[in-house]
């Protein structure tokens, strides 16, 4: 999941060279999780009745059809590395939806602390950008639309998680994720068959929609859903630094996407942001912990 999520930015940018952001949600997720569903039914798995197939399927689509598409729709006007970076704001809002939601874990004077510092990163990574056309002539009302549409994104991606955690059930967590891909697939066909954009169906952007079907859905996805039922959200949400390690590197090295010394800074202030969400959530669950002999129950 770290590393792998980290390759799908690249993977998004290349596969939207040849089909639009709906097309490429239909294509990629249609794929993976019909295979997953597949796959489990083969093997045996057992499948949510038909009240947990709603909301699993619902949950799906918060999470990925909202929380994906809203970055692949933002990679139009967002280099990939820099997405992957204003992605880092996700565990913010994976706290706050916690907090929100009864009987999640409240915010404390730590957590916000860290919030402020992680904000005030995304500030220093994004304000050059809307202050001045960016790299390559790019309009910064789009990248400031982008912006806007990731954090959206966020959000939903939060909501989705947190709820699907608390979900609980017996149905194994591929079976969940194939659920969610296939409903996240089957709702892009409607917007992509509305308004089909441009496809061109050559072999670059087939491979990429091949890639991140597999390493992106069947193999990250299905992870993510994993460790979303046994480990703490905040250790969960670790992935959230070597994930834009992996796509600015990528970026840089496939289109020579720009990253120097202001983007190395505001990178590391995000990083200290998280880290300081991450110290702070993890302090009540031990206090917990100890408190309840020693164990922490596991969803």
């Amino acid at each position: 999941m770290c590393f792998f999520w980290g390759t799908t930015y690249l993977g998004i940018r290349v596969a939207l060279e040849s089909f639009s952001p709906a097309l490429l949600m239909c294509l990629r997720y249609s794929l993976s999780g019909g295979v997953l569903l597949i796959g489990a039914r083969l093997a045996g798995a057992r499948f949510p009745n038909a009240r947990d197939l709603r909301r699993t399927a619902f949950y799906g689509i918060l999470t990925i059809g909202l929380g994906t598409g809203s970055l692949a729709f933002s990679e139009q006007w967002v280099a990939s590395g820099l997405a992957s970076l204003l992605v880092c704001t996700q565990p913010f809002w994976m706290v706050g939806v916690e907090a929100w939601m009864p009987g999640g874990e409240r915010l404390h004077t730590p957590s916000i602390a860290g919030m402020l510092v992680g904000l005030a990163g995304v500030a220093f990574l994004i304000v050059p950008t809307l202050t001045h056309d960016g790299p390559q002539h790019t309009d910064s009302r789009l990248v400031l639309a982008g912006f806007l549409l990731l954090q959206f994104g966020g959000v939903t991606w939060a909501w989705g998680s947190v709820a699907q955690r608390r979900l609980g059930g017996h149905t194994h967590p591929f079976v969940n994720g194939g659920i969610q891909q296939l409903a996240t697939g089957l709702a892009f066909a409607i917007p992509a068959l509305l308004s089909p954009g441009h496809a061109v169906w050559d072999r670059k952007g087939i491979g990429a929609i091949l890639y991140l079907a597999v390493f992106g859905g069947m193999v990250g996805y299905s992870a993510f859903i994993y460790s979303m039922h046994h480990l703490p959200v905040a250790l969960v949400s670790i992935y959230t630094y070597i994930n834009p390690i992996v796509a600015v590197a990528l970026g840089w090295w496939f289109y020579r996407e720009p990253f120097g010394w202001w983007e190395s800074a505001g990178m590391v202030i995000v990083f200290l942001g998280v880290a300081m969400v991450k110290h702070a959530s993890r302090a009540p669950a031990r206090s917990s912990a100890h408190s309840s002999s020693g164990s922490v129950p596991i969803e």
